[in-house]
């Protein structure tokens, strides 16, 4: 690649296309010596640094709100909508790793977007818009998440946005690695606390006589405590829509992969990682939400904490919650800051040296992202339904269709060679229908549920108010 090709596309990732895999590894090396002759190295996480990091990702208050998307939906299509979803997940992250080692240059999703749409710069400048979008919305989600464990530890000792700005500060100081792998070793004590919520939450249901209260009111106004295999009647078909939402939005972090494979010393092996997370997701995803289903039944709510009758068992479960919480939303602003501080520092010896001027650019985007997230956790009436949002939005994208685009750029001319490549073409057939149909009905379902939710008492913009749970 010449130096010319270099400054006409710095934004765009790879400029030329590598076929053979002899080929693409010696890129590869080649572009981890290059990298490990900087001062700040990124390209060096090995395949269990990165299985780390993935699970402390997906590790996270999403698995709590599974239990309330299964009494919505009941048994069989809450069970089978997470089977689906897991599959999906797997199939595509593959599609995309097999995509990314034919084009080693790509460091974000931004870049994946440019080449899987035929090196467009329209699909880079839309990609990077809806990441930034997605990923400052889920800066904010952490924000506020933060806001309602200091609220519900302290029993609400200090005004709402007072805790929110504490949560803003903690996570400004901790993105101050420029790193992954240094957020790697954060991810392992985010998981083991998340775990730990978790295990505590269903020890405590499992001991309380009756839940507290839930989607369907307070315990015991819809009778005793009850699961059933299908939807309760009066069930809306939008209310159906967000539980469905809810788990593909917890099976679909893909956005962030791009970038954790480009910080690989060797990002062949991004397959054991993520074989490694997909048995932890599984578990994880299915087995507490399942138990919490069956303890609570209908009155199932989202984060499942919140259904618990005695305060101390709250307290003692969800403050654990407040550890994944900030480390999340750090590597989201990670990912999101490297992004933009690469577009304004370039190639400069600043983006990988230590010096002021960089250092002094990296915390000033820090800063800036934590703000808006901080904004949006403000301004916004339900973050419930803004997960739905960015999961028609941004996840449909992100999760589904340009991991079918990308299966047809890899395969194309040979889609239907045998019987082993049908298959899969016929998968990821379905895996564009389910991008789409979430895109499409997904999309309404999360606008109604907003507003009906503007309809009703609707929190005020920096509010005081208890938002405990």
């Amino acid at each position: 690649m010449s130096d010319e090709n270099d400054k006409k596309q710095p934004d765009y990732g790879l400029v030329s296309e590598l076929d053979g895999t002899d080929s693409t590894l010696d890129t590869i090396k080649a572009l981890v010596v290059a990298d490990h002759q900087h001062d700040i190295k990124l390209r060096t996480m090995s395949w269990q640094k990165t299985a780390c990091l993935l699970a402390g990702e997906q590790v996270c208050l999403a698995i709590m709100a599974q239990s309330w998307s299964l009494s919505v939906l009941g048994w069989v299509p809450g069970i089978i909508t997470m089977v689906l979803s897991g599959s999906l997940f797997w199939i595509t992250s593959i599609t995309m790793h097999k995509y990314i080692m034919k084009h080693p240059y790509i460091m974000d999703i931004c870049d994946f977007g440019y080449y899987v749409f035929g090196q467009s710069k329209a699909a880079y400048v839309f990609s990077s818009f809806m990441m930034l979008a997605n990923n400052i919305l889920l800066v904010g989600f952490h924000v506020l998440t933060g806001a309602k464990v200091l609220n519900t530890l302290s029993d609400h000792s200090l005004c709402t946005a007072i805790f929110s700005v504490i949560a803003t500060i903690m996570g400004i100081a901790m993105s101050a690695p420029r790193t992954l792998q240094h957020i790697s070793l954060m991810s392992m004590f985010s998981s083991a606390c998340m775990g730990i919520a978790i295990i505590l939450f269903l020890v405590f249901a499992g001991i309380e006589d009756a839940p507290f209260y839930g989607s369907h009111g307070n315990y015991p106004t819809a009778g005793p405590v009850r699961t059933y295999a299908f939807p309760l009647p009066g069930t809306t078909w939008v209310a159906c829509m967000n539980a469905v939402l809810n788990i593909t939005f917890l099976w679909v972090p893909q956005i962030l992969f791009p970038t954790f494979i480009s910080e690989m010393e060797k990002p062949q092996d991004f397959p054991k990682a993520l074989a490694v997370l997909t048995g932890i997701s599984t578990i994880l995803f299915i087995v507490p939400s399942a138990i919490g289903f069956h303890l609570l039944g209908q009155y199932s709510t989202a984060p499942a904490f919140g259904s618990l009758g005695v305060v101390a068992y709250k307290k003692a479960s969800f403050g654990f919650v407040i550890v994944p919480t900030l480390i999340i939303g750090v590597i989201y602003a990670n990912v999101t800051g490297k992004f933009i501080y690469t577009r304004i520092l370039g190639k400069s010896r600043h983006a990988h040296s230590h010096t002021i001027t960089g250092w002094g650019v990296w915390g000033l985007i820090m800063i800036g992202v934590w703000v808006i997230g901080f904004v949006f956790a403000e301004i916004i009436p339900s973050m419930g339904d803004f997960l739905s949002l960015l999961g028609a939005g941004f996840d449909s994208f992100f999760g589904f269709i340009y991991f079918a685009v990308a299966y047809w750029q890899l395969y194309r001319g040979s889609l239907f060679s045998d019987l082993g490549r049908t298959v899969m073409t016929l998968i990821h057939v379905f895996v564009m229908v389910v991008g789409l149909f979430i895109l499409g009905p997904g999309l309404y379902a999360a606008v109604e549920a907003i507003i009906a939710d503007y309809s009703g008492s609707v929190t005020p913009a920096f509010t005081c108010a208890n938002m405990a749970i």
